[in-house]
């Protein structure tokens, strides 16, 4: 008997033991994007809903306000 069953296989192990071989596992792929397609639905959305940059847009400009803002009043009650 010895040392031969710590060094036996996988397979030979499974075999012996009357157990199925191991399923192989499955390999994933990514999906293929279609940039042409990808670029008609978002042109599509944007014509149907013209807001929408420009809510896009107002929102960064008042999120840069707003920063620009607290760190002026951050810099007065720094130099005060």
């Amino acid at each position: 008997m010895g040392l031969r069953p710590f060094f036996m296989g996988e397979a030979k192990r499974r075999k012996e033991l009357g157990l199925p071989p191991r399923a192989k596992p499955v390999e994933l792929k990514l999906p293929v994007l279609d940039k042409e397609n990808i670029q008609k639905k978002v042109r599509s959305f944007l014509y149907k809903n013209p807001i929408v940059p420009i809510v896009f847009y107002g929102l960064v400009l008042g999120a840069f306000g707003w920063g620009l803002f607290n760190f002026v009043k951050g810099y007065q009650l720094i130099k005060s």
